[in-house]
């Protein structure tokens, strides 16, 4: 679900059809809540899972030398194959005249700004949902240091994260704060044996309270405007991408023994991180499409190209598969295309690839 979720965080738009203008009534302000709050906030839950999965065996049973090697396979290369393909295409539509606006200008960019766009040295990578690997690869580099802190100093180690994450402070070297606060929430929770399924019972209204507090600071988000916030807004948004985290958590719980829930755990391991690394520039070439045409007004494209881009991703990710394995294997961090991989983390089962 989180990773469905992130495919509407990132419906392209332009400043026309900005939500926060208006011009659509309700309709923006549901898609301005499902991209910009209900499904944002998640992200922290799929790097707490990385960290839990990472110290599930403590600090003393983390080989880092072998993390590193496999994460590199996992992680690593699958990042520089999804960025550099889609680096490849945007370089070839713009030197057609092709996509100006749309993606970073490659021709007109230095070389360091060329460097980062291809291998998020130090910003947004050219395939923008990417900067998630690219930090929990961050996270991972610095597990022994991470593990250390949590074990040791728990509660100071995430309070000294959370107040990273919710004050108006650089980000350092991290592009999205929140993944290494997720990150090493995971961890303490996995070194400390922390049955956190003791909260399921509680699930309902863990996940009630979630939503209504994310609609109440969304609904001053959306009166406020996109930017200039005050800074108790900031802080109580940036509040809200953490306790998301467990919401999104409760969530699974509740989806867990429903249909969909039973059809996300028994999908393919490498169709999650499938339909991660590769929703972005299928969105955003629909969306050149769409206005190289003139096709129709924005409401139209944000309805038929959410189900247009999963029957992309499905119909993709099935002829990969089927006619060229080993490929699909590099690209989606696996050795074998033939098993699904469902990790588990304190009791409960998910379908994600062993990018996530």
């Amino acid at each position: 679900m989180l990773i469905v979720g992130i495919v509407f965080v990132h419906v392209p738009f332009d400043p026309q059809s900005d939500a926060y203008i208006g011009q659509f009534g309700a309709f923006d302000w549901v898609r301005a809540f499902l991209g910009d709050m209900l499904f944002r906030i998640g992200v922290p839950c799929l790097s707490a899972i990385s960290g839990m999965l990472l110290f599930r065996k403590g600090l003393d049973g983390l080989d880092y030398t072998k993390v590193l090697r496999s994460k590199a396979k996992s992680i690593l290369v699958p990042f520089l194959l999804w960025n550099g393909v889609v680096f490849l295409f945007v370089l070839v539509t713009q030197s057609a005249g092709l996509g100006d606006g749309y993606f970073p200008s490659v021709l007109e960019s230095t070389w360091r700004e060329v460097v980062t766009l291809a291998l998020a040295t130090e910003d947004w990578p050219i395939n923008l949902p990417l900067y998630f690997l690219r930090d929990v690869l961050l996270c991972i580099l610095l597990s022994p240091l991470i593990g250390l802190l949590v074990k040791r100093y728990p509660v100071i180690t995430i309070a000294t994260l959370l107040a990273y994450v919710v004050l108006p402070m650089p980000n350092l070297i991290f592009l999205k704060k929140s993944v290494v606060l997720g990150f090493s929430t995971g961890a303490a929770l996995a070194i400390h044996n922390a049955d956190i399924r003791k909260l399921d019972r509680f699930a309902m209204p863990i996940v009630a309270a979630v939503l209504m507090a994310a609609l109440a600071v969304f609904v001053c988000l959306f009166m406020t405007g996109p930017d200039d916030h005050p800074l108790w807004l900031d802080i109580a948004y940036g509040m809200i991408t953490v306790i998301g985290g467990l919401g999104a958590w409760e969530l699974t719980r509740l989806l867990r023994d429903t249909r969909l829930g039973r059809a996300l755990i028994t999908a393919p391991g490498g169709l999650s991180f499938w339909i991660f690394c590769a929703h972005y520039p299928i969105l955003m070439t629909g969306w050149m499409i769409w206005q190289k045409f003139d096709i129709g007004p924005y409401p139209i494209f944000y309805i038929v190209a959410l189900p247009i881009t999963f029957f992309l991703l499905l119909f993709s990710h099935g002829l990969a598969i089927r006619w060229t394995p080993r490929f699909y294997g590099l690209m989606t961090g696996q050795r074998s295309t033939g098993r699904t991989h469902k990790l588990t983390a304190t009791g409960r089962t998910f379908a994600f690839s062993k990018g996530d």
